[in-house]
């Protein structure tokens, strides 16, 4: 496939069109790094959901020291109680500030460095890659193959 010019059809719509002397690999290019930052997307939203679960596990903890203590377990109970209720994950952290520390380091660098990346090379335009694919893939005229809604 050879550079296209906005306007020759080849994506689906002029918003997701690549810019004139945009060259395929550029494109595929600036797919894939795409492609990483949605990784990188998934992967933040696991960071959200251990947070999320370690804080309901340790929620957790208060209802099984209580347990304990009323079966008389005391030194099983005090365990838990002191050695694992409210104990930090890695060193010094709890999983909010893992979280913090991600979204405020390596989450935002990738998201400045692929929107960067987007703004130098095709004018910010978003999925030029996929647009074009979907072109190439749709059936003009046939239901649900519409370029746009």
């Amino acid at each position: 496939m050879s550079a296209v010019m906005p306007g020759d059809d080849m994506s689906v719509d002029e918003e997701h069109s690549r810019p004139a002397r945009v060259d395929d690999t550029t494109v595929e290019a600036l797919g894939e790094l795409s492609k990483a930052l949605e990784t990188i997307h998934r992967v933040r939203g696991h960071l959200y959901s251990a947070h999320q679960l370690v804080g309901g596990a340790d929620l957790t903890l208060d209802r099984v020291v209580k347990l304990l203590r009323e079966a008389g377990n005391n030194e099983v109970a005090d365990r838990v109680e002191h050695e694992l209720l409210g104990r930090n994950v890695l060193p010094g952290r709890w999983t909010f500030q893992i979280v913090e520390e991600f979204d405020d380091g390596y989450y935002a660098a990738f998201q400045e460095i692929e929107r960067d990346a987007r703004e130098r090379l095709a004018g910010g335009r978003r999925h030029i890659y996929e647009a074009e694919m979907k072109q190439r893939r749709r059936t003009p005229g046939m239901p649900g193959h519409e370029a746009t809604p």
